[in-house]
């Protein structure tokens, strides 16, 4: 029994890794987001960690409103993961955003850091937030020297500035597809609620009551929201109706969820 104990394989960590580039230019070259790529995919192979999801957006260090990026804390939380970056700066160059993500729960490491620790991410952070100041001076002088100069910003012509209805309809479209995709990682959590039991109602209260963001990140579960979840995936639909229990119940009932998620993460 001790022998069968000993030779049999430890669980992998769950990640979930996040990369950032500043600008669309960055992007299109590709080159920011490949040194990003390799140094987690070491840091995953120095690791023995399983990768859940891997997600990169375009967009300023020190904004706050980035969907990726809470679309990549959601997974942590949900599956119970790691959330790993490249460096530190490439997950904000804000101190107050580096705070609050230490607060929020969510257990994040640098790839080129891996034994940092509170303090030292905290000074790295200032570090990281003054340098972006000074990136933004520097940016605004130029602009200022350059329209001193004579030279103009922007398109002029506001009449382009309006969307076609085609462009409409093709946003309309992504966001759907998007919205697909993403409703189709409920699809393990869902099933396994539909097996123990639960009704397309009760599973909407049941994740409703959770916490678990819908979708399109909303906090309130519809019935018509966990049916399309099962149509979108083919999946056997459970019984549309359950018997009322209030939100204490529930909770009380799937006390195993935490272990749950982290299992069905896991594989």
């Amino acid at each position: 029994m001790k022998d069968e104990k000993a030779s049999r394989p430890m669980s992998a960590k769950t990640i979930v890794a996040y990369y950032r580039v500043s600008t669309r230019q960055q992007a299109r070259s590709g080159l920011g987001l490949l040194a990003q790529q390799d140094a987690v995919r070491r840091y995953v192979a120095a690791n023995r960690c399983k990768v859940l999801a891997e997600l990169a957006e375009v967009e300023s260090g020190r904004d706050s409103g980035r969907p990726k990026l809470a679309e990549a804390l959601w997974f942590c939380r949900v599956y119970d993961a790691k959330l790993v970056i490249a460096r530190l700066d490439r997950l904000a160059r804000s101190t107050a955003m580096i705070a609050g993500l230490m607060k929020s729960g969510v257990d994040f490491v640098a790839a080129d850091m891996p034994l940092a620790n509170r303090f030292t991410i905290h000074i790295l952070a200032a570090v990281a937030e003054y340098e972006a100041r000074l990136i933004s001076e520097r940016t605004m002088a130029a602009f200022a020297a350059a329209k001193a100069r004579g030279r103009k910003f922007g398109n002029p012509d506001p009449s382009t500035h309006r969307f076609s209805d085609a462009a409409r309809k093709a946003q309309v479209r992504a966001i759907r597809e998007k919205a697909k995709t993403r409703a189709l990682d409920y699809l393990p959590l869902l099933c396994e609620l539909r097996d123990r039991g639960e009704t397309i109602h009760g599973i909407a209260l049941q994740l409703t009551a959770m916490g678990i963001e819908t979708p399109r990140r909303r906090m309130i579960w519809r019935d018509r929201m966990v049916a399309r979840v099962f149509d979108y995936a083919g999946e056997r639909k459970p019984r549309p109706w359950a018997s009322r229990r209030t939100k204490e119940v529930r909770l009380s009932k799937y006390s195993d969820f935490p272990t749950l998620l982290l299992r069905l993460a896991c594989g």
